[in-house]
């Protein structure tokens, strides 16, 4: 059982207050800033004072359909401060600056055992909560991290690591399961539709994933050492197309050229502005007809699963990253079947990768900070998931600070 945050070891900044602010979800499209009692925490859990939050869109989801019971405290990219231990924790102090996890999964159930951890009914406990039925409880000031979360899914962040960094070490992680399931190969073109935030981490990860002396064992099974068939032909036309030395080569569309230009600055050159230009007809023009080896699809909803589809070659494959909505989809069975085309989809974190994102991240491999557009703070929380849910040409990551120092600006 929770016991009263004053019998745990809290930290030597100040007193724990009693009640805090939250972005309560109460309904529909329909989120408040309250004030709600300071969780509670119990000899083997944490109280972490939040520094910064990341948005998600799958909280935005949640949000505008209303497929989760109210009330809620969403938020799950979670970094910030140590405030208080409960008796039996040994690992972590007050004052120590970690980010956490939500889900961590039991690594024994059938599910585990085939690697499928986002199946495992233990992974889908969240392990976070600012008070009501644990949802993440990021968008508040103080969250519980339960027991299971504090041993397997709590991580120390470096002196020399941001917050703003360190928040993004969940959206990596599964951004690095989408690629590993993808299987990408040297000298093959991956097409990655969407341009926001997540599709710019897919991109850099597709690039170092096909790329010559990158990415360590993580990469060894997907990298330069697989044999690709694509052949010396293709390899060299993609050079010409502007690909790395090895042939590979990764081509990014979005409706907003201002974030093709942020694309860009990552090096990733290789961009169709899709307001102005067929991204199928483009595609293929880089690949002598062929289309893509591979296309991700970056963006919600299905409208556009038929344009990754017809944008990737027969044989080819298509990985469905932002479909986190049940619901009926148009597509081709033709290509499946007859072009033998593969439909993939990636979900989650998983527990497999999580020391691969820790030094992706932590190491600062990618600067992610640059990534974040606009920094609210907590009593501005509503309006930054107003701008999230309908996100504008300038607006890329949003984040809450109920910590920060630069709240309520823009980047």
């Amino acid at each position: 059982m929770p016991m009263a945050g004053q019998s745990a070891i809290a930290e030597s900044e100040g007193t724990i207050p009693a009640t805090m602010q939250a972005a309560v979800y109460r309904g529909v499209d329909d989120v408040r800033l309250e004030t709600v009692p300071v969780p509670q925490i119990g000899p083997s859990e944490l109280l972490l004072r939040v520094h910064t939050c990341g948005i998600c869109g799958t909280d935005l989801k949640k949000i505008a359909t209303g497929s989760h019971s109210v009330p809620r405290i969403f938020g799950h990219e979670t970094a910030g401060v140590v405030a208080a231990v409960g008796e039996r924790v040994r690992e972590f102090h007050p004052g120590d600056r970690v980010v956490v996890f939500h889900h961590v999964p039991c690594r024994d159930c059938f599910y585990c055992q085939r690697k499928t951890f986002a199946q495992c009914e233990t992974y889908k406990k969240v392990g976070c909560t600012a008070g009501f039925e644990p949802s993440g409880g990021g968008f508040a000031e103080y969250v519980r991290v339960m027991d299971w979360i504090v041993r397997q899914g709590t991580v120390r962040i470096p002196r020399d690591v941001s917050f703003e960094q360190a928040c993004f070490l969940e959206p990596v992680n599964t951004c690095m399961k989408g690629i590993e399931r993808l299987a990408l190969k040297a000298g093959e073109t991956v097409a990655v539709i969407g341009q926001g935030p997540i599709g710019i981490i897919l991109s850099v990860l597709a690039k170092r994933a096909m790329s010559v002396g990158q990415g360590g064992d993580f990469y060894g099974h997907v990298g330069p050492q697989a044999d690709f068939r694509g052949g010396k032909d293709a390899r060299a036309y993609n050079r010409g197309q502007g690909a790395d030395l090895n042939g590979s080569l990764v081509v990014t569309s979005d409706l907003y050229p201002q974030r093709l230009t942020i694309s860009t600055s990552y090096g990733l050159g290789n961009s169709i502005d899709a307001s102005r230009t067929d991204l199928v007809v483009a595609v293929r023009e880089l690949t002598e007809g062929r289309g893509a080896d591979a296309a991700i699809l970056a963006v919600g909803g299905n409208g556009l699963i038929r344009t990754a589809m017809d944008a990737v070659r027969p044989g080819g494959r298509v990985l469905l990253f932002a479909q986190t909505v049940h619901g009926e989809a148009m597509f081709d069975p033709g290509a499946v079947c007859m072009d033998e085309k593969t439909l993939l989809g990636s979900y989650s974190a998983s527990v497999e990768l999580q020391q691969d994102s820790v030094r992706f991240v932590m190491g600062r491999e990618m600067d992610l900070e640059r990534l974040i557009s606009h920094r609210f703070s907590l009593s501005r929380s509503v309006e930054a998931l107003k701008l999230a849910a309908h996100p504008q040409p300038d607006s890329m990551k949003i984040v809450i600070q109920p910590g920060g120092s630069e709240e309520g600006c823009r980047a």
